[in-house]
């Protein structure tokens, strides 16, 4: 389990990270934390024994890309990602990179992930927005395979990819979950859905799917036309109360979720966990709690 140091100055993260010594030993940098404080912030993590995940999603033209993976392996991280949708040009300049950086330098090679898609898209905005005319499970299996093929070692995908990708992928495919939501107290998490993969013969588009046998035609119901005004009202359908047992996880701009436990069932190899650990009173207690759900950091 990785702790999201999405904060906003040097001496928050180190702080945070002297609350945590002891509890969990990776972290994850990004674009926040990096802008502030520079490298110096991964400098203050491998000071304090934490293993560096930097979250940049490099995403631009191929030489600048294996420029950018290059500097970065150099200070010594285990891990960074680059963007999976800048094509395969550029994830193989970046899988390159790091071998050749990692060699120069004398030190072990970073892991690279190929980012899929980012936690707070639905496939609403996936399809409207970025103009992707699929659905979000299609789109990040889509992903993950020129990421593979690029010669990355795993992706980062929402916890409701993680069964499909670990299915498609293998299990030597490295699988990094953000969107992680401890379950509220007195929660019962439920069983989870089996994993099935899409259906080939009906892709999510129209074109080359082996149409399906029609739903039967039914005739409007006069008694109850869609106006009120003459219908022949039919029983109230019965009234259900929120489930106390299983109340909605916190979203925040995240939609695309998951419990720890139930992300790491599913296949995942780390999860990263920002806002339940760093918006808690007791930081240290919250990442406890989910390390003992897991079973170990």
């Amino acid at each position: 389990m990785l702790v999201a140091l999405d904060v906003s100055s040097l001496d928050e993260a180190s702080a945070l990270l002297g609350r945590l010594d002891g509890v969990l030993t990776g972290c994850k940098i990004g674009s926040q934390l990096f802008t502030s404080a520079g490298p110096a912030a991964i400098e203050t993590a491998l000071k304090r024994g934490f293993r560096v995940f930097l979250d940049l999603k490099f995403h631009d033209i191929p030489n600048t890309v294996a420029a950018a993976v290059r500097e970065a392996t150099r200070f010594g991280i285990f891990m960074l990602n680059i963007h999976a949708s800048g094509g395969l040009a550029m994830a193989r300049a970046a899988a390159e990179a790091a071998v050749k950086a990692a060699g120069d330098f004398g030190i072990p090679r970073p892991l690279c992930l190929g980012v899929t898609v980012l936690t707070s898209l639905d496939r609403k905005a996936l399809q409207r927005e970025v103009g992707v005319p699929t659905s979000v499970e299609a789109h990040v299996l889509h992903l993950a395979g020129l990421a593979r093929e690029a010669g990355l070692d795993g992706c980062v995908a929402s916890p409701q990819e993680i069964g499909l990708l670990r299915l498609a992928m293998g299990q030597e495919w490295v699988i990094v979950t953000p969107g992680i939501r401890p379950l509220p107290s007195g929660g019962v998490e439920r069983k989870a859905e089996p994993v099935r993969l899409p259906d080939r013969r009906n892709p999510p588009l129209p074109t080359g799917g082996v149409e399906r046998k029609a739903e039967p035609v039914r005739l409007p119901d006069r008694r109850n036309p869609p106006l009120p005004t003459g219908g022949v009202e039919r029983g109230v359908e019965p009234v259900r109360l929120p489930d106390r047992r299983n109340p909605p996880l916190p979203t925040d701009d995240q939609v695309r979720i998951a419990t720890p436990r139930r992300a790491l069932a599913a296949g995942a190899d780390y999860l990263v966990v920002g806002r339940p650990i760093t918006g808690a009173q007791d930081p240290a207690a919250a990442a406890t709690a989910i390390v003992a759900e897991l079973g170990g950091p």
